[in-house]
């Protein structure tokens, strides 16, 4: 059996900006102080499990994923232009798939989420691994900790034949609070960490069942991707439909009971915002992180406060959860509750406080 790692590594982490831009997004960054970028974190975590790892970029950061992994040029793959997970996925699984035959099993894993326990995510990979190999879509589920609005959620049907692995009743979207924490009393909920693990002829099928143009564009361009061909074979990208994994292929084949899932706790978090970034910064007794030369941090009457210093001092007084972050070249004062909103302040700046860095 072969087993091929993808990695999507796009977006921009916009609600961690200004530490996470445009041109150096959250993916590249060592956003905790662990000495490694979260990418870097991500391909490591999966060392021992796979035969090839493949990332899926845009060309602005292609080469510097490839610094920081190592990567030969068939390991990365940079796709025109964002056209949503699904073409992203689905084409690496198309390239694996001509490369390695349609039993090669792919599995998806973002570039920017943070686990804490690494043999919990192996076993639960291996246990998705071996879902794949009898035929479904797995994708690893995660314990939630509380009511969380955020995530999307998957509905835990009954075991299967694979140990630890059980059937997905349904994918629901982001639920009102109310919903939330009926979801997570019930305890047979789990949080959709978007990650899929298949074999790639099934992957695809499934694809060309529901989004035949998709799969048949992907399948075309797959074909072409490692002769001279593949700059013509690519003219017909933007044609793709822009699409996600989950409402494309996950969501119908669960309605089938062909999509199956690992509940796992590993302590996962996705960084989505300074609010979980806090609970992994150097010092979580005071949620501070150096990110120039080393400086004086005060927190007076701030307790929850998370601050990024660079060249100078900050001292925060008299306001409690308090986001200070300062790169040198941009400055933000905001709250942990009001920085859930950052992305759409952001989407409002100049180009160049959003590229820098």
């Amino acid at each position: 059996m072969t087993f091929v790692a993808i990695i999507p590594a796009g977006g921009a982490g916009t609600r961690l900006w200004p530490l996470s831009r445009r041109s150096k997004p959250k993916f590249l960054l060592d956003m905790t102080g662990a000495g490694r970028t979260l990418i870097q974190a991500t391909a490591n975590r999966l060392g021992g499990l796979v035969d090839d790892l493949i990332v899926v970029t845009g060309s602005d950061h292609a080469p510097q994923v490839a610094e920081q992994l190592g990567l030969s040029d068939s390991q990365i793959v940079i796709e025109p232009s964002p056209r949503g997970t699904m073409p992203a996925i689905g084409l690496v699984a198309a390239i694996v798939e001509q490369r390695h035959g349609s039993d090669a099993v792919v599995g998806s894993f973002a570039a920017d989420h943070l686990i804490a326990d690494t043999k919990a995510f192996q076993d639960a990979v291996r246990t998705a691994i071996a879902s794949a190999e009898a035929g479904a879509v797995a994708t690893i589920g995660i314990t939630p900790t509380n009511p969380d609005t955020g995530f999307g959620y998957i509905d835990v049907g009954e075991e299967t034949q694979v140990s630890g692995s059980f059937l997905v009743n349904r994918f629901l979207e982001k639920p009102s609070l109310e919903s939330a924490t009926r979801y997570v009393d019930s305890g047979t909920f789990l949080w959709n960490a978007g990650m899929f693990v298949a074999r790639a002829g099934v992957l695809l099928d499934a694809l060309a069942k529901y989004k035949p143009e998709l799969a048949s564009g992907l399948r075309e361009i797959a074909k072409a991707w490692d002769t001279e061909s593949r700059t013509q074979a690519l003219l017909g990208w933007d044609d793709l439909e822009d699409s996600v994994i989950d409402r494309a292929i996950a969501e119908p084949l669960a309605d089938e009971g062909g999509v199956t899932t690992v509940p796992v706790s590993m302590g996962w978090s996705d960084i989505g915002g300074y609010a979980s970034l806090a609970e992994h910064l150097d010092d979580p007794a005071k949620q501070v992180s150096e990110n120039g030369t080393q400086q004086t941090v005060v927190l007076s009457a701030s307790a929850g406060s998370v601050v990024y210093a660079h060249d100078r001092p900050i001292v925060i007084h008299g306001v409690p959860n308090a986001v200070v972050i300062d790169t040198g070249d941009a400055l933000l004062v905001t709250t942990k509750q009001a920085a859930a909103g950052l992305g759409g302040v952001v989407s409002s700046l100049p180009d160049d406080l959003t590229r820098l860095r």
